[in-house]
């Protein structure tokens, strides 16, 4: 990864955006980010589109990637749209970096857009049904929420109202790891309070509301443990990240010192493992990878982003990135460990369950919060002294775990 930069980011605001088209949103986003680099559309050599739903909810089921970046004025290059549920932004920037380590181009970029929130909500959640193996839907079923087998949930704690089938599988993650490690519900309640907390200092979050851990537990219930304020929302909304090497960081207009290094992309698919094998899950297989490749470790991050379309996959996977122990990631939500201002600064933008979570727009949004919190510039959620952040997306479901996930390593310069 020498010499490969990000030198511009933009994001337009996450939510519930029914005035807005896709295109609207794509043109904002992708103007903020040449903007930020001091690029201009011609100036870009490649373009990676992300996104997961524009063909089911727009009809745009072919080249959506080809047709959302004409209308953002990118011409004649090469554009691939890219398709890797919720990691699907993250894999388009991995696909941006490789292009500059192949010489493709100078500078590449990459960008996400979801319109989400659609009239019919029948088909709103159908967007779900396709993130695992539709050939073994009960099999799948059936194996996933045996992970949270053993624990009854106590009465009044499952939702009468239909939601997706995952937050089921996300509530069985909750269950096994609370068998497993001890880890209660007032600690997952922890993470959904502190992240809430932090978006109240994000003017581009979905929800800027903060709630107290008590009103996290008190509030509506989804599937024990988890109660609405610990999932993410449906969400619309784009972002984009210009990256570039040493070459095309010295044909862009921008100041150079506010570009940030890209220290490692790693993307991993799962294999086979049992569910109590932690060292062999997908995101600690690809952490390890992206520190090896980036020659720092977890006790170098700074801050980090992690994908927590639950407050648990805030704790499973900071864990897998090594920024905790196995097991103790309950306890150090607990103690304020991930907040702002604590020993290991997690998800500050307010994670997936506060900033919103517009699936092909994830990743890069969570990479928009890391580079202005690298340059110094993300105001009262401002990390003090970050230099190095550690960023984890994860997509779709295979087996027991993540179909794909993406880890990478940045540093400021």
């Amino acid at each position: 990864m020498q010499d490969i930069y990000i030198a511009g980011v933009g994001m337009t605001a996450f939510g519930r955006l029914l005035e807005r088209s896709v295109q609207d949103l794509v043109g904002e986003a992708v103007s903020l980010a040449l903007h930020d680099a001091g690029a201009t559309p011609a100036d870009v050599g490649s373009a990676f589109y992300a996104t997961m739903t524009n063909g089911l909810f727009q009809g745009q089921t072919a080249i959506p990637g080809p047709i959302a970046m004409r209308h953002a004025g990118l011409e004649g290059i090469p554009v691939f749209t890219v398709e890797n549920a919720c990691a699907s932004g993250s894999s388009a920037f991995n696909l941006a970096t490789l292009a500059l380590r192949a010489g493709e181009c100078d500078i590449a970029l990459a960008v996400g857009a979801e319109k989400m929130n659609i009239a019919d909500k029948v088909k709103m959640f159908s967007a779900f049904d396709g993130g695992w193996d539709v050939s073994t839907v009960e099999q799948n079923k059936a194996t996933l929420l045996a992970i949270g087998a053993g624990m009854t949930p106590p009465p009044g704690t499952m939702s009468e109202k239909p939601y997706s089938v995952f937050m089921d599988v996300y509530a069985a993650f909750c269950r096994h790891h609370m068998k497993t490690y001890g880890t209660t519900a007032r600690q997952i309640a922890a993470v959904a309070a502190k992240n809430h907390r932090h978006s109240v200092h994000n003017p581009l979050a979905q929800f800027r509301e903060a709630f107290s851990i008590e009103q996290v537990l008190a509030a509506p219930p989804i599937a024990y443990p988890l109660t609405l304020p610990m999932c993410s929302p449906i969400s619309d909304g784009a972002a984009a990240v210009v990256v570039c090497n040493a070459a095309g960081l010295k044909r862009l207009r921008g100041e150079a010192r506010r570009a940030v290094r890209v220290l490692a992309s790693v993307v991993q698919t799962g294999s086979q493992r049992s569910i109590d094998e932690p060292h062999r899950i997908i995101a600690h297989l690809a952490a390890k990878k992206a520190y090896e490749q980036a020659g720092v470790g977890p006790a170098d991050v700074d801050v980090a982003e992690v994908h927590d379309a639950t407050a648990m996959g805030e704790i499973l996977n900071a864990e897998s990135l090594m920024l905790v122990p196995f097991g103790e990631g309950g306890p150090a939500a607990e103690r304020g460990d991930f907040t702002v201002g604590g020993r290991m600064p997690i998800n500050p933008s307010g994670g997936l369950e506060s900033k919103g979570h517009p699936i092909g727009a994830t990743g890069l949004g969570q990479l928009h919060e890391l580079v202005t919190q690298l340059r110094g510039e993300a105001g009262q959620r401002q990390v003090e002294g970050a230099r190095v952040a550690a960023h984890e997306n994860g997509g779709g479901i295979f087996g027991i775990e993540e179909a794909v996930v993406v880890v990478n390593v940045l540093a400021a310069q």
